[in-house]
């Protein structure tokens, strides 16, 4: 038998030619590996032998004669040089040799095992080398030209540089960054020299910010990317120009806006009408607004983040700007938004700068208050339409609340600024009741045809097509906002006058009631009358507030009161008393709330006011005319001859004749009951010497009954004006005297003397008129009166 049979199976032609495309692919990864191995111990070793040459380097070992010799080893060498030599065989002396011949710069001992080489490399070897850059030519095929001779191609050759390996590049480290020296700290610069590099630094923001702004207005739609580079010039880094910078950044961007926003609000797009195709500029406008209102809204964030860092005293973590700074910038960024207040309330966003600004009318500090108050009443008075200012009174209405009437009086000043004129006023119940829509037979013959409904129906249509022509808001929707404002106007006086009647808000509550009383509710005057009644009596108001109070009552009972069945003497006899308790001096405003409290109880109410109440109305403010000013003398003599043409019969007062028995009583606090009567306007002929020339002219004329027409009838000029009017045209700066100044004497003098000293002639002599003529009014005031009482007593 043979051999037995191999059970392994020999492989087929197509097996073989795959084990054998595995082998060959094997043996390329193999030698792949390999190289790879080989080129990264390369790597190590080069990097091996560079830290080597960079320590020999480093550490260049000291020559040996340099070292001083031991005495032990001087010692040897003479010894050595005294021995004979003739004593030594062949092998010593040739032993001696070898030992003198040995290198000395090798610090190892002789028989030691192997040897260390420390030679040093020369000075060319210690520079790692580098491989030169060698410039690759790229060629870039461009388009042929054709020409007569036929076609050229063109091409152009771009250099491309060789880049080194990774490693290599990491690894290299040139000598010269290894061997610079430290940097040298820079000398401390003087104070002049930083004065002047930060002028040079404010230069060139400035003008940086001028170029960037001067572009914005030039062409606002293609440049608007120029605004948000300003914005970014509000986070200025350098601290000694910071300041300056940021504050020049905001009253910049604060100009632009004015100058390039539009003159309508702009209303975010539809999903609908940005999917439609549209033309390319309208493209462009929507882009521009799109921008400008985003960029805007920024603004707006930045000066309102500058406030309320500047009153929550927060320090930033840049440190650029110092907390004691911030103060100024603060208040730069509230002149900012109240110059927007005024300047874009019809564009968007302006409610928030309302939320914004509405509660720093109540600062602390002075002038950040009376900003904001200003431009709120700016913002009210030039306000015609109503909508903003809707929206502010409704913004301070929740302020109120909110501080618990604990505010500035200034606040609620604020709020007289508003031009209201006309309201829905409601009405009693036979003008409110509705109106039936039956027709009666008249108007059913009085009914238009039918060629008059057609064409009153074409002339309606073109006044609505007029009226959307020129733009005019309707008379209806400006009615309706100025209501709905003065409503929550006078829920803010009725709550203070409810819940916080003795605040410092009463003045302003009362000054403002008796602005708006021609406006107020009937349905709200009982209540308002038991109010003011019971503040006047209660004596904590003052002089001005009373003022106020009997200005409101009579406004109230002289527009839609007048169908009241109220008689308001206890309010007569307040302001009766409170005359003699005017201030005489320069500031002398309660003289105009007197006057228009004197037009409306007497001018207005002729025929419910009697005439004795008239009449001592009359004597008591010929006697406030004389320690007054000029110019409420002219006041009050207007307010007398108006009340002379209301009562024609008070004319007996300038005659001497007596009208009844009894003595008037001027102390007497009743007007009813003072006897004004048996007195006569002695006053009048002391005013005719008056200084002034209008008081002089006032006073002639009421001394012949104020006619209409004569020698003593006044001039258009006078005679067609309200008193409080002429008050307010004379005013003092045109009326007082200056006396010339005395000059100082150490001398004590009496007080008549020096007075006399300083008037100059003209005046003495004016003074001792007024003396003269006072004494004989006096005089004749006593013949008058002293026969009525022998005659009372026989």
């Amino acid at each position: 038998m043979g051999p037995p049979r191999s059970k392994k199976r020999r492989p087929t032609f197509r097996r073989l030619l795959k084990t054998s495309s595995m082998k060959l692919d094997n043996k390329l990864k193999n030698r792949q590996m390999k190289q790879q191995n080989s080129a990264k111990k390369q790597r190590k070793e080069q990097k091996r032998i560079r830290q080597a040459v960079k320590g020999t380097a480093l550490s260049v070992p000291r020559p040996l004669e340099t070292y001083r010799k031991r005495p032990e080893e001087e010692e040897e060498e003479e010894f050595l040089e005294s021995l004979p030599t003739d004593m030594m065989d062949d092998g010593d002396l040739q032993q001696m040799a070898s030992f003198l011949s040995r290198d000395l710069s090798s610090c190892g001992p002789v028989h030691g095992g192997k040897k260390r080489k420390t030679e040093a490399l020369p000075s060319y070897e210690k520079i790692p080398r580098k491989m030169a850059r060698v410039e690759e030519k790229e060629v870039i095929h461009l388009l042929p030209i054709k020409d007569k001779t036929g076609v050229i191609p063109q091409s152009l050759e771009r250099v491309k540089m060789n880049q080194l390996d990774e490693d290599d590049e990491e690894e290299e480290t040139p000598l010269d960054a290894e061997n610079e020296a430290e940097p040298q700290i820079a000398a401390p610069l003087t104070a002049e020299e930083r004065e002047r590099a930060r002028a040079q630094t404010i230069r060139e923001r400035k003008m940086s910010i001028a170029r960037l702004a001067s572009a914005v207005t030039s062409n606002p739609i293609n440049n608007i990317k120029c605004v948000k580079q300003l914005r970014g010039m509000l986070m200025e880094a350098e601290p000694c120009v910071a300041v300056t910078v940021r504050k020049l950044v905001m009253v910049s961007l604060m100009e632009i806006f004015k100058d390039i926003a539009p003159t309508y609000k702009i209303r975010p797009l539809t999903a609908a009408e940005k999917a439609a195709k549209v033309k390319k500029e309208t493209q462009q406008l929507r882009e521009f607004e799109e921008g400008l209102v985003s960029q805007y809204k920024f603004f707006l964030e930045d000066l309102e983040q500058t406030i309320k860092d500047w009153k929550q005293k927060k320090r930033k973590r840049s440190q650029t700007v110092a907390l004691d700074s911030y103060g100024s910038l603060a208040r730069v960024a509230v002149r900012c938004l109240c110059d927007l207040l005024l300047a874009m309330s019809h564009f968007n966003f302006h409610n928030n700068i309302i939320v914004a600004l509405a509660p720093l009318m109540n600062d602390s500090t002075k002038m950040v208050s009376e900003m904001c108050c200003d431009a709120f009443g700016k913002l009210f008075h030039q306000d015609k339409v109503g909508g903003a200012s809707l929206a502010a009174v409704r913004v301070i209405s929740g302020l109120v609340k909110s501080l618990n009437y604990n505010l500035r009086p200034e606040v609620l000043r604020t709020l007289l600024s508003l031009r209201i004129k006309e309201v829905h006023v409601k009405k009693d119940l036979h003008h409110t009741a509705p109106k039936m829509n039956k027709m009666s037979n008249k108007d059913k013959k009085n009914k238009l045809s039918r060629v008059q409904r057609k064409w009153k129906k074409a002339e309606e249509k073109l006044n609505q097509e007029l009226l959307e022509a020129e733009a005019l808001e309707s008379k209806d929707k400006k009615i309706k906002l100025h209501t709905e404002t003065l409503n929550i106007v006078f829920l803010i006086y009725f709550r203070i006058l409810k819940k916080a009647h003795k605040s410092v808000l009463i003045s302003a509550v009362l000054e403002g009631l008796a602005n708006f009383a021609h406006l107020i509710n009937l349905e709200f005057f009982d209540d308002l009358l038991n109010v003011l009644q019971r503040l006047i009596q209660s004596g904590d108001l003052t002089n001005r507030e009373s003022l106020h109070c009997i200005q409101t009552v009579f406004t109230i009972l002289s527009g839609q009161g007048d169908a009241l069945n109220i008689d308001p003497l206890n309010f007569y006899s307040q302001l009766y008393k409170m005359l003699p308790q005017l201030h005489a001096g320069a500031p002398n405003n309660d003289i105009v709330i007197v006057l228009r409290c004197l037009d409306a109880m007497l001018v207005r109410r002729r025929k419910q006011v009697t005439l004795q109440r008239a009449m001592a109305f009359i004597k008591r403010l010929s006697m406030l005319s004389l320690h007054v000013l000029p110019n409420a003398s002219v006041g009050i003599l207007a307010a007398n001859r108006a009340t002379l043409h209301s009562f024609p019969k008070c004319d007996f007062l300038l005659d001497n004749e007596v009208q009844g028995s009894g003595f008037y009583l001027p102390e007497l606090d009743q007007p009813e009951h003072c006897n004004a009567q048996n007195t006569a306007l002695w006053e009048l002929h002391t005013l005719q010497r008056h200084f002034h020339p209008v008081v002089r002219r006032l006073a002639v004329h009421l001394s012949h009954g104020a006619p209409s027409e004569g020698s003593a009838a006044l001039g258009v000029e006078l005679s067609r004006r309200l008193p409080a009017q002429l008050f307010e045209d004379y005013a003092m700066k045109d009326m007082t005297f200056n006396p010339p100044v005395a000059p100082p004497s150490h001398k004590k003098k009496d007080r008549f003397t020096i007075g006399t000293a300083l008037l100059d002639a003209d005046l003495q002599r004016l003074v001792n008129n007024i003396l003269a003529v006072t004494e004989k009014a006096e005089l004749d005031f006593t013949t008058t009166h002293t026969p009525t009482k022998h005659s009372h007593t026989q």
